[in-house]
């Protein structure tokens, strides 16, 4: 089983982004009958994050954030199995295991210090059982290409200290991309978003991850209305914990490219976006 886990700052979608991972397959109208995965959540935690997408998200709310208070042992595991159907081929399964940490863990690391909690989280986010990490970034504005590199500068520290420079493989993805300025630029993320908008981090990650242990992507949870109505099918909201998004249609709700980082991090090769 492909041990992962999910970074990034608070409010990059972590926890609905897994969510949207647990419930999407089970949903009955989805606007494809070609999609070539089947994901079956199962463990308790998993199934119980699929009830919340449906009775939550599905309802226009959003996810409570994810809390430190308790320890890493009050954090939820989220298991999946992950079924790729290939034509004329035997369908390929990958089991996963996900835990997403909290986004205050990811900010605090700008400043090089943590407490006792946080350091527990790190230690076990880089132990060897863990083949892959994914990073959600979700901001492009100015100052946010230089607070994102000292962010990952001391990440990449933290995964040097603990000899994980050769073997831990490193998804970084631009999440909510199917706001209007980044949608049209999700099919070469690389190239597009991050090279336009975050060239820092790019030449940071670069220069100290081994080429074949780093990849770019764009993701979107909520996606867009219809393929030929590209408006984003979420609406900004503020509550109590700050800024979130919530869905906008449930019935036109259709994640895009979710599956794919999950699978290079657990096995390394690389599919097709959109999946």
């Amino acid at each position: 089983m492909g041990n992962i886990c999910v970074i990034g700052p608070r409010s990059s979608g972590k926890t609905t982004y897994l969510a949207a991972l647990a419930y999407f397959p089970d949903r009955k109208n989805v606007g494809t009958s070609s999609s070539s995965f089947n994901i079956q959540p199962l463990n308790e935690d998993a199934k119980e994050l699929a009830a919340k997408a449906e009775n939550i998200i599905c309802e226009g709310a959003s996810l409570a954030p994810t809390e430190v208070a308790g320890g890493i042992d009050s954090l939820p595991y989220y298991s999946f199995r992950l079924e790729k159907k290939q034509q004329f081929k035997k369908s390929v399964e990958i089991n996963l295991a996900v835990r997403d940490y909290p986004g205050e863990i990811f900010e605090e690391l700008e400043s090089g210090t943590s407490n006792s909690l946080h350091e527990e989280f790190m230690n076990e986010c880089l132990m060897k059982d863990v083949t892959g990490c994914l990073i959600l970034l979700t901001e492009w504005q100015k100052g946010t290409d230089k607070f994102y590199k000292r962010v990952l500068e001391r990440f990449i520290k933290l995964m040097d200290d603990r000899d994980r420079i050769a073997d831990l493989r490193i998804a970084v993805a631009m999440s909510k991309c199917e706001r209007g300025e980044l949608w049209p630029c999700r099919l070469e993320p690389e190239m597009d978003l991050f090279d336009v908008h975050l060239p820092k981090i790019k030449t940071t990650l670069q220069t100290k991850i081994p080429e074949k242990n780093l990849q770019f992507y764009a993701i979107s949870t909520f996606g867009v209305l219809k393929r030929n109505d590209p408006r984003p099918n979420r609406i900004d909201e503020i509550g109590t914990n700050g800024r979130h998004s919530v869905l906008r249609n449930a019935s036109a709700w259709r994640p895009y490219n979710t599956i794919a980082p999950l699978c290079w991090l657990s096995n390394g090769k690389r599919m097709k976006a959109d999946a």
